[in-house]
């Protein structure tokens, strides 16, 4: 079963999310999860190099 999690952003950052959204036809959820995969990603590797 997923998991939720809620996320706050400021206004700025919620635009740019919103802006992704539109140019991609995605919603804001998969926006986001999208850029927190990309973000675990480039941890586990930067992580691997060390």
């Amino acid at each position: 079963m997923p998991t939720r999690f809620t996320v706050v952003c400021d206004d700025d950052l919620a635009s740019e999310v919103e802006s992704l959204a539109h140019e991609y036809d995605l919603t804001e959820e998969e926006v986001l999860t999208q850029l927190i995969d990309l973000g675990l990603d480039e941890a586990h590797r930067t992580r691997n190099r060390h």
